[in-house]
């Protein structure tokens, strides 16, 4: 049979219908010139994976992918189930979110959108640095620490003596510093203290260990007592100075006293065993406790110069190497406490350098989050949920460290691009979502009814979420070239980490007067707000706006009770002097309210 010869070009041309009769998909179009035109290629559904659990997708509802519940599971009490490929996605980015790396910042600091660069450290009361630009949104430098002495600390004496030299002789010794250890009843009460106010938020020190060394020290005769370790006295010593912060039933004057003394005393004993020339486990879990210390005695620079020992001595010891490579034959236990040991002191430097907008330390490292477990067989057996909160603040800590800490440090817009941003967000979500469900799911009136029965988790919990909605402020309210600030975003995030504060001050008034990491975080969320609302006044309608939006009324009633709560710790014969100049540096946020109008401001909010 003979073929028929295909019809030419133009056949098609004459018959094939015009783009608006064509019922033919992939038929040819003509262009006005008369040419074929390509037609169009359909569109192909990409095969994406469902990431939520399945009660969500049945429901289609929000999910916000949580292991292992989500929170709208665990308010609805239902089984709380993923996909195997939701599982594999959700595990492979932890790994990646919890890898080592360091951040290399761009040369220049690109030009911002608008005069707004998120929270910025406002300008020390007490001294001025001429060392930084007026324009620059870091000023924590050691001469400005903004709410902190920036004298020298007493501590460890001043002037032409030894800088560290106090209270002890040259020929004193270790048994000078022993001898002025309080009577063991005494010393018992501030250390059960110092496990029920210090422990909970920084759990690295094994308390069954250390009582076995703590009473095998008071057996001992007084010239055996005088040849122990100096690490477990300077420890001992460290451990009853925080105690004594948190005790009430001395004055303040009396507390700051006993409290300075008994930490200068761990100091020399740090010195009568050689700290600078060789480390332990004890020694550093000292020098942590002594940066916290000096800290919270409002002398923030001096907590971080000597921070700054503390971290060398703990890359010297090589607690930042995984205990299974440099020490393979020690036991769990012993790998256990340096990895917890190593938590503490990057969790110390992570979080202090956000505060101070400075360059993070603990940087180098290859202990692994996910290798700090529990063996129920061994010593080393600790509270799952302490676990559980010690491997949530280490996971926060790595991504911070790198994604916050290093650009930051240098002036630099946490994001330059939107989809940098994204990524970053999601990052901080996924990390979010690791935490255990004890930290995620509560509300006020829950924690109240908890505090008569587990004030352990209440405060790790508050200690938590604190330090993780204030870093989701700051990367909302981080602008660039290309990503402006995210008003809203920010202001949710800034006030689900100061309503941490307020909550702490509720239910543990006298321990929220002594942190003062935790008061200046929340000072600087309230700065924040202050900062947003202040440039949302400028834009058009702006004003109507700042009166209306629950949002914004939301917000002014933050700055207002951080005001009110500083007010309260300023007053009285012993009232903190820098309470009092944060109340007038937030009162100039909210100028139209005086102090007898901020209770209505919050009773008019909560209505």
């Amino acid at each position: 049979m003979d073929q028929i010869a295909p019809a030419p070009p133009a056949l098609y041309t004459a018959i094939s219908p015009t783009p608006t009769e064509s019922s033919v998909p992939g038929s040819p179009i003509k262009n006005e010139d008369g040419s074929l035109q390509e037609p169009p290629k359909k569109k192909q559904k990409r095969n994406k994976p469902t990431l939520s659990c399945f009660e969500c997708v049945e429901r289609k509802t929000k999910c916000d992918r949580g292991r292992p519940h989500c929170l709208a599971c665990i308010k609805r009490q239902t089984e709380c189930k993923y996909a195997v490929v939701a599982n594999i996605l959700e595990e492979t980015n932890r790994s990646v979110s919890n890898a080592r790396r360091m951040t290399k910042p761009p040369k220049k600091k690109p030009s911002l959108s608008n005069g707004f660069e998120g929270p910025k450290q406002a300008p020390n009361p007490f001294e001025r640095s001429a060392s930084r630009g007026s324009t620059s949104s870091s000023t924590g430098l050691l001469s400005n620490v903004p709410y902190s002495h920036p004298s020298a600390s007493n501590v460890f004496g001043i002037g032409s003596e030894h800088p560290f030299a106090n209270y002890w002789t040259c020929q004193g010794g270790l048994p000078e510093t022993i001898s002025v250890l309080p009577e063991k009843l005494q010393a018992d009460i501030l250390l059960e203290r110092y496990f029920e106010c210090v422990d909970p938020v920084y759990p690295m020190i094994h308390r069954q260990t250390f009582y076995a060394d703590y009473e095998h020290f008071w057996s001992l005769p007084q010239d055996e007592k005088n040849r122990v370790d100096g690490a477990l006295v300077a420890l001992t010593f460290s451990m009853l100075a925080m105690g004594t912060q948190f005790v009430t039933t001395t004055s303040p004057r009396e507390r700051q006293q006993t409290a300075e003394f008994y930490v200068s005393a761990a100091h020399q004993s740090l010195r009568m065993s050689s700290y600078l020339n060789k480390a332990s486990v004890r020694s550093i879990q000292a020098m942590v406790l002594v940066t916290y210390f000096l800290i919270n005695d409002n002398h923030a620079s001096d907590g971080w110069a000597f921070a700054g020992i503390l971290i060398r001595q703990a890359y010297a010891m090589g607690l930042h190497r995984d205990p299974n490579i440099v020490c393979p034959n020690a036991s769990i236990f012993e790998k256990q406490v340096r990895r917890k040991l190593w938590q503490a002191v990057l969790l110390q430097d992570t979080f202090l350098t956000v505060l101070l907008s400075l360059p993070p330390s603990a940087t180098h490292t290859d202990v692994n989050v996910e290798d700090l477990i529990d063996d129920s067989s061994s010593i080393a057996n600790t509270n799952p949920t302490d676990t559980a909160y010690i491997r949530g603040c280490w996971t926060l800590a790595n991504l911070v460290q790198e994604t916050i800490c290093s650009p930051r440090s240098l002036d630099l817009p946490i994001c330059a691009t939107p989809r940098q941003k994204s990524k970053l967000l999601a990052d901080f979500r996924a990390v979010y979502r690791s935490f255990p469900d004890i930290f995620r799911s509560w509300d006020a009136e829950s924690f109240e009814q908890l505090c008569a029965t587990n004030k352990r988790i209440v405060r790790q919990t508050l200690f938590l979420t604190s330090n993780y909605f204030h870093n989701v402020m700051l990367l909302h309210s981080s602008a660039s070239a290309e990503v402006p600030v995210n008003v809203r975003g920010a202001l949710e995030a800034a006030h689900d980490a100061i309503n941490s504060f307020f909550l702490l001050y509720q239910l543990f008034e006298s321990e929220a007067k002594v942190w003062w990491v935790f008061n200046h975080r929340a000072f600087l969320e309230a700065m924040c707000i202050g900062n947003i609302l202040r440039e949302e006044a400028k834009l058009e309608g702006g004003e109507d706006l700042l009166q209306k939006d629950p949002l914004f009324l939301r917000a002014k009633a933050d700055i207002a009770r951080m005001i009110e709560i500083m007010q309260l710790m300023s007053e009285g014969e012993h009232g903190s002097a820098v309470a009092l100049t944060r109340v007038s540096v937030l009162s100039t946020y909210l100028p139209e309210v005086t102090s007898p109008q901020i209770s209505e401001v919050l009773l008019s909010v909560a209505a």
